[in-house]
């Protein structure tokens, strides 16, 4: 997969969460902070980082660059995702399902930071198993990866779009024509 340039983006920056660590040595402790950043454009863009640092401020610009490394494209079909998705990182497993529109984002403080930044706007999330927002984050960053394109999928079954989804046929014909807000 080709890296996206984040320079050609307008990126927006969102702190998940900051956090002091300690480690100690025979003459006292060592402070240090890591911080979890998410990047997107909201239009289908998206990638989070880890920084860590002596200082919050380095963290956050330490884990701004590291999410700009791993910048991912997410296929948005009108304002949410084109379907189910299941997946796990470590304790953390990541369930998100598209939503009709008007819905919003229903989904913990990580994984709606990420879909946020993404773009997302009408979108399902649950999340089983262990709370951590780091592995959260983790679980729905390689969630919004494994999601494919209507059209990628219709293309690998040899069917038309309108075929392989039968209710999305509104929004693919409005796509045909030009618009994607499905009207």
């Amino acid at each position: 997969m080709a890296r996206i340039d984040p320079e050609t983006l307008n990126l927006q920056e969102r702190v998940i969460r900051t956090n002091r660590v300690q480690k100690t040595h025979k003459g006292g402790r060592t402070m240090s902070w890591n911080a979890l950043v998410v990047v997107g454009d909201g239009e289908g863009h998206v990638g989070a980082g880890l920084g860590k640092a002596r200082a919050i401020p380095d963290a956050i610009r330490k884990g701004v660059e590291d999410a700009k490394k791993r910048l991912i494209e997410v296929p948005i079909v009108g304002t949410s995702i084109p379907h189910e998705v299941v997946t796990s990182f470590g304790a953390s497993t990541v369930i998100l399902k598209p939503a009709s529109p008007g819905t919003g984002v229903v989904a913990g403080t990580s994984m709606r930071a990420i879909l946020e930044a993404a773009g997302v706007k009408d979108v399902l999330g649950k999340c089983l198993g262990s709370r951590n927002p780091i592995n959260v984050a983790w679980a729905t960053i390689k969630a919004l990866q494994m999601l494919k394109r209507v059209e990628q999928v219709a293309e690998m079954r040899g069917k038309q779009p309108a075929q392989v989804v039968p209710w999305m046929r509104k929004y693919l014909e409005g796509k045909e024509e030009g618009t994607t807000d499905g009207s």
